[in-house]
């Protein structure tokens, strides 16, 4: 008897798959996952909405490029900045990839669909003074909040300032990734690279161990998790990114932080203040992990307009 065809799998094992390949093949990190996931999720919505029925290998084979542009403008009306748009196109063009190889889908609707421009927006770092005031337990400590929490709090925004991670490299970290004077960090397309840390960084993060180790809901919560976090969630978990920026956005008004002061505007000063201060572009882009200098090299258009700025304010010309 001729052997039967294997079956089709179904969109919802091939959604799935897709994610888990995203994190074994692709070696994303879980905020990137997640940030695929939710793309995905949008545009099922969308094809609810838009023909009435739930997303299904059958209907996507029936989609044409209006249709997905029909979806990014939905996007841009429902307020979504160009990045996010641009973010969830990309989500798609990858996962529709994934489903051609794996169930034939057509490419070219989509294929044909062109990114949309991100307007040139240059880093808004903030000040020396407002990211030190970030890195004092005493000032993050939250009122009625253990004490671990506000030493975890102030040891993660020394390591995104004085390290320059970026928040999802911070927060992936596992126990003992910190313990030397080196950070091994795997940042974007899986690249490893080695990140020196100052002595300030290194004795946050001590004081960080050590309030956690003195409280015992932490020690049990951290026991429980295997790899264990480096930075540890109030409720057990490891530290999410979503929960950092509201933690830091809750900050601000206590500081007198303007409303730049966000876990990547801390990145953006590292590189900022140290390029002011005569470090070499080529060396800060090995310490962002940057693939491309040109992407470091937008530092330096941040460094001249700060000069021209205080340059127009003092010069006796600029009052005449």
């Amino acid at each position: 008897m001729p052997a039967q065809p294997a079956a089709m799998p179904s969109y919802a094992a091939l959604r799935s798959g897709f994610l888990r390949s995203l994190a074994a093949e692709r070696r994303a990190s879980a905020y990137t996952v997640r940030n695929y996931e939710g793309a995905i999720e949008r545009f099922e919505a969308f094809l609810q909405d838009h023909l009435g029925e739930p997303a299904s290998l059958r209907v996507l084979r029936t989609l044409e490029t209006r249709d997905y542009r029909a979806f990014l403008a939905a996007r841009r009306r429902e307020g979504a900045a160009v990045p996010t748009v641009r973010l969830d196109l990309s989500a798609l063009k990858t996962f529709h990839r994934y489903l051609h190889r794996h169930a034939g889908l057509p490419l070219e609707p989509l294929a044909a669909l062109r990114s949309p421009k991100a307007p040139k927006r240059l880093p808004r770092p903030v000040g020396a003074e407002d990211a030190l005031s970030l890195t004092r337990i005493e000032t993050v400590a939250r009122q009625g909040a253990a004490l671990w929490i506000g030493a975890r709090d102030a040891a993660l925004f020394t390591l995104l300032y004085g390290a320059g991670l970026r928040i999802s490299e911070a927060l992936d970290l596992n126990a003992g990734a910190a313990d030397g004077p080196t950070l091994r960090v795997l940042g974007k397309g899986a690249k490893h690279r080695d990140v020196p840390l100052l002595e300030p960084v290194r004795e946050a993060l001590r004081s960080y161990e050590r309030a956690l180790r003195d409280d015992e809901t932490a020690r049990h919560f951290r026991a429980r998790l295997s790899p264990a976090p480096l930075f540890l969630g109030a409720r057990g978990g490891r530290l999410s990114p979503a929960i950092a920026q509201r933690r830091l956005r809750e900050l601000r008004p206590k500081l007198g932080l303007p409303e730049s002061a966000t876990p990547h505007a801390l990145r953006h000063a590292f590189a900022t203040h140290l390029l002011a201060r005569g470090a070499d572009l080529r060396v800060i882009q090995d310490l962002l992990g940057h693939a491309s200098l040109s992407s470091t090299q937008r530092y330096t258009e941040v460094d001249a307009g700060r000069l021209l700025s205080v340059h127009g304010a003092a010069h006796p010309r600029a009052r005449a």
